[in-house]
């Protein structure tokens, strides 16, 4: 017995429980969408909240633990992309935002994402990323917050906020974007 608690002890190593954590993200993109299609807002609520919470501590441990990987840095930003374009093309669907805006967020999200993957670490994001980032987050929960999470006007400001953070975080999105495209640039002629 003591032995197969050992070797149990030897399978779970802060390494697996990151990579893990980064792994969730890419799964839980189809329960989002299917929560969205078949209108269960509160459960895509709660999945998105996971995800996000993913998100945070597999960056958090592996800073703390000092287990950053290649592969981590290449997956996480993948991960992220899977959890958060369906829910972006929702809000195109359910005509919250325009097309436009969700082209230029998923064409930057493109984009850089391929960059980053070029860089044998990944390429670190950028803090107006980060700031891109958790605003996505923000405004898709706060645009397609539960109808009976609350009264019409509590909804009606939440769903402002969320409308506010979904342009600010458009800006960052192109902001960023150009300063990436800009740093290329700038690591080529050196």
């Amino acid at each position: 017995m003591k032995k197969r608690i050992i070797k149990t002890m030897r399978l779970i190593t802060w390494p697996r429980i990151i990579l893990g954590l980064t792994l969730s993200r890419m799964i839980l993109g189809l329960p989002i969408i299917l929560a969205l299609k078949s209108g269960y807002n509160d459960i895509f609520i709660l999945l998105i909240l996971i995800g996000g919470l993913t998100d945070f501590f597999d960056g958090y441990f592996a800073r703390k633990y000092n287990h950053q990987s290649v592969l981590g840095a290449k997956l996480d930003p993948l991960a992220d992309k899977i959890l958060i374009i369906g829910p972006m093309i929702w809000l195109f669907h359910q005509n919250l935002v325009p097309l436009w805006a969700i082209w230029i967020l998923i064409s930057r999200e493109l984009l850089i994402t391929s960059w980053r993957a070029n860089k044998t670490s990944g390429g670190p994001a950028s803090i107006q990323g980060k700031y891109k980032t958790t605003l996505q987050f923000i405004s898709i929960i706060l645009l397609l917050w539960p109808k009976d999470w609350g009264n019409n006007h509590t909804i009606y400001i939440l769903n402002k906020i969320g409308y506010i953070s979904f342009w600010i975080c458009l800006f960052l999105a192109i902001s960023s974007a150009i300063k990436y495209i800009f740093n290329q640039k700038e690591h080529r002629q050196n």
